[in-house]
Formats: C-alpha cells, sequence, structure tokens
C-alpha cells in the first residue's frame, strides 16, 4: 500500500501527516535551533567593538544553520518508506528542506511538490495533504 506524506515546516518545527489507507498519522518534531534575534544593547554593549560583533553574528548564523541541517536530517529520517511527498511551508525553511532532500538517493524523484502555505491547525493540515494528494492520483 502507498504511503503519502506532507510536511510542514519552518525554522522551529516540522508537522509529518502520513496518510497511508485509512490510517492518517501526525508527527511533530521541535528544531531546537536558536532564534535569529540579536542580543540586546546594539552593537557596542559590553565595550565590542564592530568587527567583533560582526564575527559574532556570523558564528551564531553558522552555528544555526548546522542546527537546521541536523532538524532537517531528523525528519529526512522520519520519511521513511514514503511513496509521494508534499513539502509545505512559509519562508525559506521549505525550500531549503526540499534542497536536503534533493541530496537524499532516491528520495528526492518522491517529491511531488513544494508550495508556500502560512501556519495551520492539525486539522486543517491533514485536509490541506489528503485534498493535495487526492488532486495527484
Amino acid at each position: 500500500m502507498k504511503k503519502y506524506t506532507g510536511i510542514w515546516i519552518d525554522h522551529k518545527e516540522a508537522v509529518l501527516v502520513s496518510i497511508e489507507g485509512d490510517q492518517t498519522v501526525v508527527q511533530h518534531v521541535e528544531s531546537g535551533a536558536e532564534s535569529n534575534l540579536k542580543p540586546a544593547g546594539g552593537w557596542k554593549a559590553g565595550g565590542t567593538v564592530v568587527a567583533q560583533a560582526v564575527f559574532n553574528e556570523h558564528t551564531a548564523e553558522e552555528r544555526r544553520k548546522h542546527q537546521y541541517h541536523a532538524f532537517f536530517v531528523k525528519v529526512i529520517e522520519l520519511l521513511g518508506d514514503s511513496s509521494k511527498i508534499v513539502i509545505i511551508g512559509p519562508g525559506e525553511a521549505k525550500i531549503e528542506f526540499a534542497k536536503e532532500v534533493d541530496k537524499v538517493t532516491g528520495l528526492h524523484t518522491k517529491v511531488a511538490g513544494v508550495e508556500a502555505c502560512e501556519r495551520l491547525t492539525e486539522n486543517q493540515l491533514i485536509a490541506k495533504v489528503k485534498t493535495l494528494f487526492i488532486a495527484q492520483k
């Protein structure tokens, strides 16, 4: 039996909706990544100079990139034996995740689409995923 999976993803969490026959399973995965917020106090806080502040910002950005990569790998592992996959979500996370999926041999051919979508309730997400896969059959 075919298993269809829809993923709503942003940088904070992913919600996977898997449909196999009449059974629907929903999984939530938290990213655990740091936020993009800059520390309070501005550029000269604590007596730092601009070069140090820029370096610290670059270091934090690199750390977040590694955290997002680990998060995407964790979500990819949950896709398992899905026959078709649809990736939805706001912002850049869905595109970054699609690029990570493209790197996995055999999985990139299962991606049926990437679509922009704001936050949905769990029931709205289930309905949307069912609608997307019924339209593709």
